[in-house]
């Protein structure tokens, strides 16, 4: 199946609740479910999805290759204990989940290598995160933009990436926006309050429609019934180019996911 433009993230959640929470967002209707070798919840996500009962070829799955993994002869292994964590056979979409710190190893190592995983048939796509627009260029010169199903990197009100986003759309590379909600700032916002209150919605599902009608994949991530519905019905709110423009000013440069071993943003 393609990729759903709405999935459920599952960074920050592990054990039981990682499994009610995927659980039910299973029911309501979610099918394509994030998660990465760091979370440490791979097993977990492999349970829930097993006794959702759901056919495997009804759900996409996204998995990412750690730091650790990136050397040629770690990365199929890799990908491989994180297939038997999932109860999988194969994934959907295997993303590189941050370029090699420092350019330690060199992406002309790694990436080949999702693509020999690929031809294995452990995943049916592979990606990238994190990557910078001279990370994005070597790895078109690489792979090719064909072969790049997404740059997975992080969008919000906040931070809009733009000089990235821009790049990507000229390449026909899709972007998919983790952290789409602040890690809940948005809520607290008062230009999107407002904008929540002219369309009877909330703050996140503001956020969530801009993010789809500016045609990016997102990925929020929640542990309640209620917000896991509210997100899913983001989707059919339609914003205004006013609303749009109000949005755009909103950009600050807030990044969140910023560890010492980011690269050097754009």
């Amino acid at each position: 199946m393609t990729m759903p433009p709405l999935g459920f993230g599952t960074f920050r959640l592990k054990g039981q609740e990682l499994i009610d929470a995927l659980t039910t967002a299973l029911e309501l209707g979610y099918r394509h479910i994030d998660t990465a070798q760091i979370y440490d919840n791979e097993q977990e996500v492999g349970e829930a999805i097993a006794a959702s009962g759901i056919p495997r070829d009804e759900l996409f799955i996204t998995t990412k290759i750690w730091i650790t993994n990136l050397k040629p002869e770690k990365l199929i292994p890799s990908l491989h204990e994180s297939l038997h964590k999932l109860g999988l056979k194969q994934v959907d979409l295997t993303l590189i989940h941050w370029p090699s710190p420092e350019g330690k190893v060199p992406i002309e190592e790694y990436l080949p290598m999702l693509l020999e995983a690929r031809e294995q048939g452990l995943t049916r796509a592979i990606g990238v995160s994190n990557f910078t627009i001279e990370h994005l260029t070597q790895a078109i010169d690489l792979v090719g933009a064909e072969n790049l199903a997404t740059n997975q990197v992080e969008i919000h009100p906040f931070l809009h990436n733009r000089k990235l986003a821009e790049f990507a759309r000229e390449q026909g590379i899709q972007l998919t926006a983790y952290m789409p909600l602040a890690v809940g700032k948005v809520m607290q916002d008062p230009v999107l309050q407002a904008l929540a209150r002219a369309h009877k919605v909330t703050p996140a599902q503001v956020t969530l429609a801009w993010l789809l009608q500016s045609g990016y994949v997102v990925i929020p991530s929640s542990t309640k019934r209620a917000h896991q519905q509210a997100n899913l019905d983001a989707a059919k709110i339609r914003l205004s180019q006013e609303d749009v423009a109000a949005i755009a000013a909103l950009e600050r440069g807030e990044r969140i996911a910023n560890p010492e071993f980011a690269p050097r943003w754009d």
